[in-house]
C-alpha cells in the first residue's frame, strides 16, 4: 500500500540525497531532467548549478519549478518526495559561497552513500566546458510532498 511521507521524512529524503528531477516549464512545454543538488536544512531551499543553456533560460523567464528525489530498492519498497517551489539566480558572493557550500555537501554524501572521495566537483556533478562562471540558482520551496511503499516480509 503507498503510503504518504511525514514533512520530516520528507526534508531527511532531500537532506540525504543530492540527484533529483528537475521540472521546468519552456515555450508551454513540461521538461524533466536528472541534476546534483544540496538541500539546505537552514533555509529550506536547494542549491544547483548549470552552464547558460535551455534549463536556465527556461527557468528566467517561467521561475515556477518541481524536483523529485528518490530511493528505490525495488517496485515494492521505495520513498520518493516532490518539492514545489521558485527558482532564483544567485551572483556574486552569494553564488560562490553557496556553490561551495553544495560542493562541500555533495563531496561528503558521495562518500558515505558511494565510498569515494572526489576532489572536484566535477567528479560527481556535470562539468561545464568552457562555458565560463557557472550559474548559481536556489530553489526556494513553497510545498513539499512525499510517498513510500514498503514491501511486507
Amino acid at each position: 500500500m503507498i503510503k504518504n511521507l511525514e514533512i520530516k521524512e520528507c526534508i531527511e529524503l532531500l537532506n540525504n540525497n543530492y540527484i533529483g528531477h528537475l521540472a521546468f516549464i519552456s515555450h508551454q512545454e513540461p521538461y524533466i531532467l536528472p541534476i546534483t543538488y544540496s538541500y539546505n536544512p537552514k533555509t529550506n531551499t536547494i542549491t544547483g548549478y548549470s552552464s547558460e543553456g535551455h534549463k536556465i533560460d527556461a527557468m528566467r523567464k517561467n521561475d515556477l519549478v518541481s524536483l523529485e528525489v528518490e530511493e528505490i530498492t525495488s517496485v515494492n519498497d521505495w520513498r520518493s518526495v516532490h518539492v514545489q517551489g521558485t527558482f532564483e539566480e544567485l551572483q556574486g558572493i552569494d553564488a560562490k559561497y553557496l556553490l561551495h557550500e553544495f560542493a562541500q555537501k555533495v563531496k561528503k554524501l558521495v562518500a558515505q552513500k558511494e565510498g569515494s572521495q572526489p576532489e572536484f566537483i566535477s567528479e560527481f556533478s556535470s562539468k561545464i566546458y568552457g562555458q565560463g562562471i557557472p550559474i548559481v540558482y536556489r530553489i526556494r520551496i513553497q510545498e513539499i510532498t512525499g510517498k513510500f511503499r514498503e514491501s511486507k516480509n
